[in-house]
């Protein structure tokens, strides 16, 4: 991908840059939108919080999720301008292994950002894509925002739904509809994690193979259902907001071991 500047390998924030850049292109092509960018550097914001790396309560999520995955009837992954942008390799690798439906939905909703982003999911390698132009038929009724208009071969009538990089009215919205959320959102503050069924607070491009892998490897296991029941989202952000705290305390007195 050709960047707007070039950027030194050996650059101590090339990886960083590298995004951004990503994210720069896909709003030239129209898959990004303005917000999008504001959006990402607020997460960033966090992910250096975090010291950019996945923690052991989030990888505790994670395996709750790829258990929910694995019990669904119906699971449907959600993407928006940014997920297609970052990860939409990952994406497609996470449907095929979890047997998820894939389904465009955004809050700054045009038919042509939802071709865009289609095609980006194509060229990737996805094959139905569900929730572009018409096919988002259905409406949520509790939403105002143009993310109630859903597919009604997916989200509507899914029974799990994986939402990364989300908003809280729609996550609120499908637990009250009774579905189970999986969220993934480097900001445990916000109502999309404190709302969700599973909230994931890490990177989505760091999520979303682990996701795969812990999908592959606990096919078949026999305590499946139990995982996903033992788990305790409020306890799991509880664990989020310690380890932030003791990490800013820590580097507040100079320290960066954490």
């Amino acid at each position: 991908m050709l960047t707007s500047v070039p950027i030194p390998k050996n650059h101590p924030r090339a990886q960083s840059l590298f995004v951004r850049e990503k994210l720069v292109e896909a709003f030239r092509k129209g898959v990004v939108v303005p917000e999008g960018l504001i959006a990402h550097g607020r997460g960033e914001a966090f992910d250096y919080i975090l010291g950019e790396k996945t923690t052991d309560f989030a990888r505790k999520a994670v395996r709750t999720a790829a258990a929910a995955l694995i019990l669904a009837k119906k699971p449907v992954i959600s993407v928006n301008g940014n997920v297609a942008a970052l990860a939409s390799d990952k994406v497609i690798e996470l449907s095929k292994v979890a047997g998820a439906a894939i389904e465009i939905n955004l809050f700054y909703r045009t038919t042509k950002r939802e071709v865009a982003i289609a095609k980006v999911l194509r060229n990737a390698g996805a094959g139905q894509i569900l929730g572009v132009g018409e096919n988002a038929s259905s409406r949520i009724a509790e939403m105002l925002s143009e993310r109630r208009r859903v597919d009604p071969e997916g989200i509507l009538t899914a029974d799990v739904v994986l939402v990364p990089l989300e908003d809280g009215d729609r996550t609120e919205a499908l637990r009250k509809l009774g579905k189970t959320v999986i969220a993934i959102d480097l900001n445990p503050l916000s109502r999309t994690s404190l709302n969700a069924s599973i909230s994931i607070v890490d990177n989505v491009t760091r999520t979303l193979p682990l996701l795969t892998d812990g999908v592959k490897s606990l096919k078949g296991k026999k305590n499946i259902r139990k995982i996903a029941e033992d788990f305790n989202n409020q306890a799991n952000l509880r664990e989020a907001f310690a380890y932030l705290a003791k990490r800013l305390d820590k580097l507040s007195r100079g320290a960066n071991d954490v």
